[in-house]
């Protein structure tokens, strides 16, 4: 999936710093637990104490959203978060993602049959320990067998009866979205984008036969709908030489993971970008990405450079 990185851009200067998701607000930099169990997004984490400790310090820094699956690791990730964290802060949004499962051989499959998403629900309140999630993003995969809409009902079934706060969507395009916004309000959508497109371990699980993701990108505008980008540093990309990127991150004194980040923040005050990490360092580095002012200059110069690396 090739991302068009030619559309308007907006300052980050006079980006906001929150977003709101349906009666929740957030601070606009989250963190995605994908990376908190063992390689492969599977089983224990070398040092499950570090990442207890990354994710403890994430909430020192300020951070307050926090996206998760009951699927990776399976459990893992959830259970991490509760040991670390629960009781929870009265401010941190957890958002949780149904529809897809782990396989024995570590592979992903869909899990979006009603049945199959009642009992993820079910898994994700257990094992984070609650009674409701804040946030819950139905991730399609098409060719699963089972109907968008199908899917969705289950959803909505599940928000009526109190385990859901707000329903959100991922890997979807703006056939999905608009047909979803027509059932029922969607505080969020999660797809691959990031500045060299998203490339990564996952890369196959998205909605590669959809329209642009900028066209996505565009409705959430336009919807005042969150957008979190997973994979927004394009899963080691980033070591790629590009020189027009490499000088504006020198310039700001700043990493390419950070100016990648920040790029995001200055594209669209609709992003919500959700960077993983089992790092401290990382994780604090990544927090000051939200300091970093892009000029509309550079802001262009960053994507028309990544346009032409196709």
């Amino acid at each position: 999936m090739s991302v068009d990185l030619s559309q308007k851009h907006h300052d980050f200067a006079a980006s906001p710093a929150t977003i709101r998701l349906g009666d929740l607000t957030v601070t606009r930099l989250g963190y995605g637990a994908m990376q908190l169990p063992g390689k492969d997004v599977w089983g224990e984490p070398d040092d499950p104490a570090r990442a207890r400790a990354v994710l403890r310090r994430a909430i020192e820094l300020g951070i307050d959203f926090i996206d998760t699956a009951w699927f990776y690791g399976p459990h893992v990730a959830n259970r991490l978060i509760a040991e670390a964290l629960h009781p929870y802060p009265k401010d941190l949004v957890i958002a949780t993602k149904l529809g897809g499962k782990r396989l024995p051989d570590k592979s992903w499959a869909a899990f979006a049959r009603p049945e199959e998403l009642r009992q993820g629900c079910e898994e994700d309140l257990r094992t984070l320990q609650l009674e409701r999630c804040d946030v819950t993003h139905l991730r399609y995969m098409p060719g699963s067998g089972v109907p968008f809409r199908e899917s969705l009902d289950a959803m909505i079934e599940l928000q009526r009866e109190g385990k859901i706060r707000h329903l959100a969507l991922s890997n979807v395009g703006t056939a999905e979205l608009l047909d979803a916004l027509a059932r029922t309000p969607i505080v969020a959508v999660q797809n691959l984008y990031s500045t060299a497109g998203g490339r990564g371990p996952l890369a196959r699980m998205a909605h590669a036969e959809v329209d642009s993701p900028e066209a996505v990108l565009a409705t959430c505008e336009a919807r005042g709908i969150a957008f979190l980008p997973f994979f927004p540093l394009a899963s080691g990309n980033l070591g790629a030489a590009q020189p027009v990127r490499d000088e504006i991150a020198k310039r700001h004194g700043a990493t390419p993971a950070q100016l990648a980040l920040a790029w995001l923040l200055a594209r669209s005050p609709v992003m919500l970008p959700i960077p993983g990490t089992g790092s401290l360092a990382h994780l604090e580095e990544n927090w000051v990405a939200r300091t970093i002012a892009l000029t509309r200059d550079e802001v262009d110069a960053i994507a028309a450079e990544a346009r032409a690396a196709g």
